[in-house]
């Protein structure tokens, strides 16, 4: 059994011995070769260099207190192999150092970042308290604004009381001179005829003649100045204000063909008759300017009241049938226009401040106006019907008010007493009425006050 046993030891030695030996030598194959390795130091040729005092130096061969030992293939394997290990560990050492220098550095970035997000959420938060900031100040200002703006509108309607009641006093005033003038003149003659009858006194009231002389002279000069502040005053007032009784207008800024005013009519324009009647101020008036027109597919020019230069034109049912007045026009005043016409007759007739300027039979006589048309301020309809498609070389600049139409022609009593300056809006047409029918401001049309 011992015999067995140490022989099947042997197989395994023998076994396993190629193994091992394969496993020491793989990484000095892999290096170099191990058995033609060369040592840099050769261990075997140390010298014994000590010299002691009082010893002269021997000449020949020196001999080795220690002989080196003779180190076999094995042992140096096991050097190269621990050299190596040492090699690996220090590697493994650098290794890590380096990563523990990278962790560290990406640490330090993320602190970082994390620093710049939290500045990042600061700045958030600092713009939006600005923000906040400038909201409430732009609302403070607005607020004062409109304060300012309510207490400009205050003091002009202020002044506006003041100058009408100092136009009060002065009328007042006028008549009072005018009543003392009257009476001084009665004065006057009295005093001429005490004269006369009795030429003894005459020498003695000849200094009271001189002092009334002078009274009156005064009146007369405090007379002239009161009629110029009126007639400033009447300037100043018709070159601002609307015409009396009226409380709105409609402005059309500037000269465009998207600037109009569409109006809605109360009852059909299917009309035998009619009468028009409108305020108008005209900033500058070329040779057609429209006032107001009715149109329809088929004849975009129904009816049309229009300005050229100075002179007021009125057609209807066509350009062909036309009525006009020269030199009645003044741009930049206001002025009331009136144009009326009956289909019995075929009567077209103008009016302008309440005086009729013209008059012409036979104008589109037995004519009727087609309904489903289209009422225009300021502008007239366009052949295809479409609202981009209007003329910006017709169109009204300027303001108005007071635009009514009745279903029939008016008497001259009744127009003249509209085209007073009192009281002018206070009546309204059954076809369009002003302050009553639809009347919608396009582009940049708007309504004043």
């Amino acid at each position: 059994m011992q015999g067995q046993t140490n022989i099947h030891t042997s197989i395994n030695i023998r076994m396993y011995a190629p193994g091992a030996v394969l496993v020491l030598c793989l990484p000095c194959f892999l290096s170099g070769n191990v058995f033609g390795y060369e040592y840099g130091e050769d261990y075997s040729d140390s010298y014994y260099n000590e010299i002691s005092n009082g010893e002269r130096l021997q000449t020949g061969a020196t001999q080795i207190p220690c002989p080196p030992q003779d180190f076999s293939r094995w042992d140096k394997l096991f050097i190269m192999l621990e050299d190596s290990q040492m090699k690996q560990d220090m590697l493994l050492h650098q290794n890590e150092d380096m990563v523990k220098v990278e962790t560290d550095s990406i640490r330090k970035e993320l602190h970082k970042l994390n620093n710049s997000k939290a500045c990042i959420q600061a700045s958030e938060n600092t713009c939006k308290c600005i923000s906040e900031q400038m909201n409430r100040n732009l609302n403070q200002a607005m607020k004062q604004l409109r304060e300012a703006a309510d207490n400009y509108q205050a003091q002009n309607n202020e002044t506006l009381q003041q100058l009408i009641q100092f136009s009060r006093n002065q009328a007042t005033r006028l008549t009072k001179l005018e009543s003392s003038s009257l009476l001084g003149a009665g004065l006057g003659q009295v005093a001429m005829k005490s004269f006369s009858a009795y030429p003894k006194e005459q020498e003695a009231s000849n200094a009271d003649g001189g002092k009334l002389e002078r009274a009156l002279m005064a009146t007369v000069a405090d007379l002239q100045r009161v009629h110029a502040q009126l007639a400033l005053f009447q300037r100043a007032a018709a070159h601002r204000f609307l015409p009396s009784g009226c409380e709105m207008a409609l402005l059309f800024p500037m000269r465009s063909k998207h600037i109009f005013a569409e109006v809605t009519p109360s009852m059909s324009m299917s009309l035998q008759s009619f009468t028009i009647c409108l305020w108008a101020k005209v900033t500058q008036s070329l040779n057609k300017t429209v006032l107001l027109s009715y149109g329809t597919k088929k004849n975009p020019q129904e009816l049309q009241l229009l300005l050229a230069r100075h002179s007021v034109l009125l057609t209807v049912g066509g350009e062909t049938h036309l009525v006009e007045a020269h030199s009645v026009v003044t741009d930049g005043q206001w002025g009331h226009v009136c144009a009326a016409w009956s289909s019995e007759q075929g009567l077209a007739a103008l009016w302008v401040n309440g005086e009729n300027v013209a008059r012409v039979p036979g104008v589109a006589e037995g004519h009727v106006l087609p309904s489903n048309g289209l009422i225009l301020l300021g502008q007239e309809r366009s052949r295809s019907g479409v609202y981009r498609d209007l003329d910006s070389s017709v169109a009204f600049t300027g303001k108005m008010t007071g635009v009514n139409m009745w279903d029939h022609v008016l008497d001259a009593g009744r127009i003249k007493e509209y085209a007073n300056q009192d009281g002018s809006c206070d009546s309204r047409g059954n076809v369009i009425g002003w302050g009553v029918s639809e009347i919608i401001p396009h582009g940049g049309s708007q309504y004043i006050n």
